[in-house]
C-alpha cells in the first residue's frame, strides 16, 4: 500500500474527527467544488503555502482583510509591540479611540462608531439599533446578500411580498424570521411595492451595496437612490453592510463610490469589518450621533463584548489604515484588479469561453456567462461543473480563488504584475479545457 504523502488530506481526516465537517467555517470545506481543502502553513505577501509546502497566489486574502498582503512589516511591528503590552484588558484603551477617530475621518456618514469582534456581531447589532431607534420591528434584506449568521438574517424569500421570509438554517424558529422581508436585488418595482405594503412598519433596509456573497454584483445607482428615497420617506433607516466593501473598494467605502453619482448620498448606519482589523478579529458599526446615542450606556439598546476594541486587534487595524491612506494606494490597487479581470476576459475570449468580470478598488468577481448578472437568481444559473473545473485547474497551477462560484475575489497591494500574468496564463490553459 502506497503511503499517503498529502499532508492536506491527512490533516482534513484528523480535523473531521474533532471539528464538524473538518472546518470552522463551511466554505473552507470545498463542499461546493469537491476535493481536499488546503491547510495553510504560512503566508507572506501575495502568497500562502499549504501543508505540502505548495505555494499559491492568494486571491481570497482571508476573505478581504489582507489588503496590504500577508505579513506587511509595519503591521507586524504594530502587532508585536501591542502583544508585549498585553493581550486584553476588559477596560478602555487609547488605541480604540484612535481607531474610531481614523475610521470617522474617512466615513463622513458617521459621527460615532462602536467596535465589535466580527461582521456578524456588527450586522446583528446594527439591526437591533435600527429597531431600537425607530420603535419598529420589520426589516428588508435582499436575496443573495449575506450579513452574517444571526438568526433574523438567515432568511430566504417568502412566496410573495405579503409573505415574510423562511429560515435557511435549521435551528432558526419561524417566529424569529417573521419580521424579515427578502426582496430581489436591483428590483425597483418590487422595492416600491414592499414599502407601499409595509413601509410604516419597517425599521430598516439592509444591503450589501456591492454584493460579495453572490460573487461580485453591484447594486445599480437607480436602485440605491430609490432605497435612500423610500427609507427617508417612510422613516426607515438605510443600513450599508460594508464588511466587505469598506476600505476595500475605496478609502471611503462603497458609499463614497455611490456618492459620485448620487449627490449628498449617505446611508443611516454603516457596518464594517475585515480591512479595519487588518486580519485580526475586529468589526464596527456607526451612524450619526442621534442614532448611536440609543446604544447603552447612553440609551436603551444593549450591546456589549468582552473583546470589543481588543488592544492587539486595534493595533493591527490602525497600522493597516495608516498604510492604505497613503497617496495613490487605491489607484494602484484598482489598476491591478483591472489588469487581472481584463487579462482573464481576454484569455476566456481567446478560448471561446463565455465570461464576464468586474472590479472596484481591490475587490473583483468573474462569471462563466457573457453578461454581468444583476441578481442572485442569475448568478445561480452558472454551470457548477464548469466552475469547478476552472477552480481545480487554477488550484493545480498554484492559483487560489474562492472555492465557490458565489464568492468575490480580492487583490492586495502585494500582488505584482508578474503574479497577475502567471494567473492569466494558468487560466488560459484551463479555459481550453472548458
Amino acid at each position: 500500500m502506497t503511503p499517503n504523502t498529502d499532508h492536506n488530506q491527512t490533516l482534513f481526516e484528523r480535523a473531521k474527527r474533532v471539528i464538524p465537517g473538518g472546518v470552522n467555517s463551511p466554505v473552507r470545506a470545498f463542499k461546493a467544488v469537491g476535493g481536499t481543502p488546503r491547510f495553510v502553513k504560512r503566508a507572506q505577501g501575495a502568497y500562502f503555502w499549504d501543508a505540502n509546502d505548495q505555494r499559491y497566489i492568494d486571491y481570497i486574502g482571508s476573505w478581504g482583510p489582507m489588503i496590504l498582503g500577508h505579513g506587511h512589516p509595519a503591521v507586524v511591528k504594530a502587532v508585536q509591540d501591542a502583544v508585549l503590552e498585553g493581550f486584553s484588558y476588559g477596560a478602555p484603551t487609547e488605541r480604540e479611540v484612535e481607531l474610531a477617530e481614523e475610521i470617522l475621518k474617512v466615513m463622513p456618514s458617521m459621527d460615532m462608531v462602536r467596535l465589535v469582534s466580527s461582521g456578524t456581531e456588527a450586522a446583528m447589532s446594527a439591526i437591533r439599533l435600527a429597531r431600537g431607534a425607530t420603535g419598529r420591528s420589520k426589516i428588508i434584506k435582499f436575496e443573495g446578500c449575506y450579513h452574517g449568521h444571526a438568526d433574523a438574517l438567515l432568511v430566504k424569500a417568502g412566496s410573495g411580498l405579503a409573505t415574510f421570509g423562511h429560515a435557511t438554517s435549521a435551528g432558526v424558529p419561524p417566529e424569529v424570521v417573521q419580521h424579515t422581508l427578502v426582496l430581489e436585488y436591483n428590483h425597483i418595482a418590487q422595492l416600491e411595492e414592499a414599502f407601499a405594503l409595509h413601509g410604516r412598519e419597517l425599521s430598516c433596509v439592509m444591503i450589501e451595496p456591492i454584493a460579495g456573497n453572490m460573487n461580485f454584483v453591484r447594486a445599480s445607482v437607480p436602485f440605491i437612490k430609490r432605497c435612500r428615497e423610500l427609507c427617508t420617506e417612510y422613516g426607515a433607516l438605510f443600513i450599508f453592510d460594508e464588511v466587505m466593501t469598506g476600505f476595500r473598494v475605496a478609502l471611503g467605502g462603497a458609499q463614497s463610490v455611490y456618492a459620485r453619482d448620487i449627490p449628498g448620498f449617505e446611508p443611516d448606519i454603516t457596518v464594517m469589518g475585515k480591512v479595519i482589523g487588518g486580519g485580526m478579529p475586529l468589526a464596527a458599526f456607526g451612524a450619526k450621533r442621534g442614532i448611536m446615542e440609543h446604544l447603552a450606556p447612553l440609551g436603551g439598546v444593549y450591546q456589549a463584548g468582552t473583546l470589543s476594541g481588543n488592544p492587539v486587534a486595534t493595533a493591527c487595524g490602525l497600522a493597516t489604515l495608516r498604510e492604505i491612506k497613503k497617496p495613490g494606494f487605491y489607484a494602484e490597487l484598482s489598476r491591478k484588479a483591472q489588469l487581472l479581470t481584463t487579462g482573464l476576459k481576454a484569455a476566456a475570449d481567446a478560448a471561446g469561453v463565455p465570461f464576464s468580470a468586474d472590479s472596484e478598488g481591490g475587490m473583483f468577481g468573474f462569471f462563466l456567462f457573457k453578461d454581468l448578472p444583476q441578481n442572485y437568481a442569475k448568478v445561480m444559473t452558472t454551470n457548477n461543473q464548469r466552475f469547478n473545473t476552472l477552480f481545480h485547474g487554477l488550484l493545480d497551477r498554484g492559483v487560489y480563488v474562492a472555492p465557490a462560484l458565489y464568492e468575490a475575489g480580492f487583490i492586495s497591494a502585494a500582488h505584482t504584475e508578474a503574479d497577475i500574468a502567471e494567473t492569466v496564463a494558468a487560466a488560459a490553459e484551463v479555459f481550453k479545457l472548458l
